[in-house]
């Protein structure tokens, strides 16, 4: 594998939450072990949500990578469509409020939850 697929979470010019896949170029680094360049990074969090958990509609604040360690996280759109994350996944959080908008939960965001009968441990890494 010479890239890396990252999932990314986004706010589309309509306002909505979208999915998009990009890919990360692996260029560093030696034959057994590909990098990338160096990403930026502002703090690290730890979240565990028992089963059970489901968040309303919400916007992500500050752009951020979700790591999923154990369980299984549902992220669900204002389209009514939905994809499962579970350990060793991740997405690229950046569906942020746009500029100037008033949060609005029947247009704007994500909700998520958890799925399974695991508890749901995730790290947030902030860019």
């Amino acid at each position: 594998m010479t890239d890396f697929q990252k999932i990314t979470l986004f706010t589309d010019d309509d306002g909505r939450a979208r999915f998009r896949s990009e890919t990360i170029a692996l260029g560093e680094g030696k034959p057994q072990a590909r990098l990338s360049h160096w990403l930026p990074a502002a703090g690290l969090q730890l979240r565990h949500s028992p089963v059970g958990f489901r968040s309303e509609f919400h916007c992500t604040e500050v752009p951020q990578w979700v790591f999923i360690l154990a369980g299984q996280m549902e992220i669900g759109l204002q389209d009514g469509s939905s994809r499962v994350f579970g350990p060793g996944d991740h997405f690229y959080s950046a569906d942020t409020l746009p500029a100037g908008a008033t949060f609005d939960p029947t247009l704007h965001g994500h909700w998520s939850r958890q799925l399974g009968p695991d508890a749901l441990q995730t790290v947030f890494v902030r860019g």
